[in-house]
C-alpha cells in the first residue's frame, strides 16, 4: 500500500510538468495554431506593441519570445480594460508596456495571442503619441 507522503508528492511533481507541457502546447507547439490565410504576413521590424495583461510580466514575455525586452511604462488613452479585452471608453486610460520586437517576435506572439481566431492585432495611438500595435478580441 502506498503511503501518504508518496500520494501527496506525486501530484505535486507532476504539476511543474503539466505547466511545461501547457506551456509549450500552446505557445510553442506547431499543432495548436494554424496561422489564418487571410493574415498579412509580419512586416519586417521593429515594431512597438502596447501590453495590457498577461504579456506586462517578464517571465511570460520570455517564455512567449524569448527575451524579456526592454519594456517602457505606456497609456493608452480612450480604452477601458475588460476582462481580457479594451473597449472604447471616453475619458478612460489603460495603462500598459510599450515593446519594442522585430519580426520573428512578433509572430511568436501573434501566436501566443491566436490572432486571427481570438485576437486581432490593431493601430492605436499611446498617450504620447506614438504608434503601436495592440491585441483585442475577435467578436466571437
Amino acid at each position: 500500500m502506498p503511503s501518504a507522503r508518496l500520494l501527496i508528492g506525486l501530484p505535486l511533481l507532476a504539476m511543474p510538468a503539466a505547466i511545461a507541457a501547457w506551456l509549450w502546447l500552446t505557445m510553442l507547439s506547431p499543432w495548436t495554431y494554424d496561422r489564418p490565410d487571410h493574415l498579412a504576413p509580419v512586416g519586417e521590424g521593429p515594431h512597438a506593441l502596447f501590453v495590457y495583461g498577461t504579456l506586462t510580466h517578464a517571465p511570460v514575455r520570455w517564455l512567449v519570445y524569448g527575451r524579456t525586452g526592454d519594456p517602457a511604462p505606456a497609456t493608452l488613452p480612450g480604452f477601458r480594460r475588460t476582462g481580457l479585452d479594451l473597449v472604447p471608453c471616453a475619458g478612460c486610460e489603460v495603462e500598459g508596456l510599450r515593446l519594442t520586437v522585430d519580426a520573428e517576435e512578433l509572430a511568436r506572439l501573434d501566436r501566443y495571442e491566436r490572432l486571427g481566431v481570438r485576437y486581432e492585432r490593431v493601430r492605436v495611438t499611446l498617450a504620447d503619441g506614438r504608434r503601436a500595435w495592440t491585441y483585442r478580441r475577435l467578436d466571437t
